[in-house]
């Protein structure tokens, strides 16, 4: 049986990626204790070239973090580098920042994930002539198979003491954003794809990738490739990063704060990361005054009309129109971001700041009406299955 989300109740999403995660971007979600500390692992050999570490990093689901392992991406483009996530502290709880694809790489909260990513930029490779070459210094790379290769040393590229997952907070980095870092942000950004989301469904699916379970030390740490947990190449944990602290307290369920932890990216798509579908009718904000306060329409449910071709022939009616509803949610986000920046370049004052602050507002809730509209016609058209079928799938 499905659930037929309504505009009142497909409201803020405060379950996980991710991803977009994110999501279901993991931004949507603020928790009252920190993730664990990043375990200790070493990286599975790049599988061929044209594929760009992504590290791997705890996300949240239900009541616990779990790990997303790192992995071995192929880059959406041709001179696209990966930005990673990380989690914030701001307004009481720690909010999750999703990782993006761009042509440079941005801020991402100053945590040393290693092999590269020591906390700014990144070191372990650089596009030459449309080819991807990788750093044998941080990398795990076989020459004798991929030979756009160079050496250049990095210091504490993935030795540093301090594991630490989060920015701000208690004993968090207390890294901010570069110029550089700022710049990035505000570049043409893709996000990211889709076998970095089943990826991180499939990580959460998996009880032993819990912290609760594995104390900070998951059994799949990294994999070759994406959603890759039962290749031989994957590997586990050496050790936890930090003794396991279990939580005393569970996740607040409460919109990202606007004062979070700094956030270079504040302009990027918020795409799906690894949060539930739309079956798990999650609040939205009755009065979001932004784009950035609200997180894009969770998935509807996976059509089960007992018929396969027109389940694929729906599903891609779902797809096209998710697809949109991200291009719209980012397109109005940057719109009212470039109005936020006018605004402070041309000092405005108190009354022209709230004339534009109630257009913001205005457009966000048509938006949000729109959406909801679309979604509750797309699920509409959808038929019931068949009464066997239902009772097929209750006995499966």
């Amino acid at each position: 049986m499905r659930i037929i989300p309504s505009i009142r109740s497909l409201v803020f999403a405060v379950v996980m990626l991710a991803m977009s995660a994110a999501s279901f971007a993991q931004i949507g979600i603020s928790i009252n204790f920190a993730p664990p500390a990043l375990p200790v692992y070493e990286q599975p050999p790049v599988p061929a070239e044209g594929y760009i570490w992504t590290p791997g990093y705890w996300a949240y689901s239900g009541d616990d973090y779990y790990w997303v392992p790192g992995t071995w991406v192929m880059a959406p483009e041709v001179g696209f580098l990966w930005t990673p996530g990380y989690w914030g502290w701001g307004n009481g709880g720690y909010a999750f920042n999703e990782g993006y694809w761009g042509p440079h790489v941005g801020f991402y909260g100053g945590i040393n994930y290693g092999y590269g990513y020591g906390g700014e930029g990144y070191e372990g490779g650089r596009w030459e002539n449309g080819r991807f070459a990788y750093n044998r210094s941080v990398n795990n790379v076989n020459v004798t198979n991929i030979h756009n290769t160079y050496n250049t040393t990095v210091i504490n590229n993935n030795t540093t003491v301090n594991r630490v997952s989060y920015n701000g907070g208690e004993g968090g980095t207390s890294s901010r954003p570069r110029p550089q870092e700022e710049a990035a942000a505000h570049e043409r950004h893709i996000a990211p794809v889709a076998v970095q989301t089943e990826h991180a469904q499939a990580a959460r699916a998996n009880p032993e990738q819990r912290a609760s379970v594995n104390h900070g030390k998951p059994a799949i740490a990294a994999t070759p490739k994406p959603g890759a947990f039962s290749d031989h190449a994957a590997v586990p944990a050496k050790e936890a990063g930090a003794p396991y602290k279990p939580a005393v307290d569970h996740a607040a369920a409460q919109p990202p704060a606007k004062t979070e932890a700094p956030r270079a990216e504040n302009n990027v798509p918020r795409p799906e990361n690894n949060a539930p579908r739309a079956e798990n009718n999650v609040p939205r904000p009755s009065n979001p005054a932004h784009a950035q306060d609200i997180q894009p329409h969770a998935r509807l449910a996976p059509p089960s009309t007992g018929n396969p071709k027109q389940d694929q022939k729906y599903q891609q009616q779902q797809d096209k129109l998710y697809a949109q509803q991200q291009q719209d949610h980012q397109k109005l986000q940057q719109k009212q971001e470039q109005d936020h920046q006018r605004l402070t370049q041309q000092n405005a004052n108190q009354a022209r700041t709230q004339q534009i602050e109630q257009k913001h507002q205005q457009q966000t809730q048509q938006m949000e009406q729109k959406h909801g509209q679309q979604q509750q016609k797309l699920q509409a058209r959808i038929p019931q299955p068949p009464p066997e079928h239902r009772i097929a799938e209750v006995r499966h």
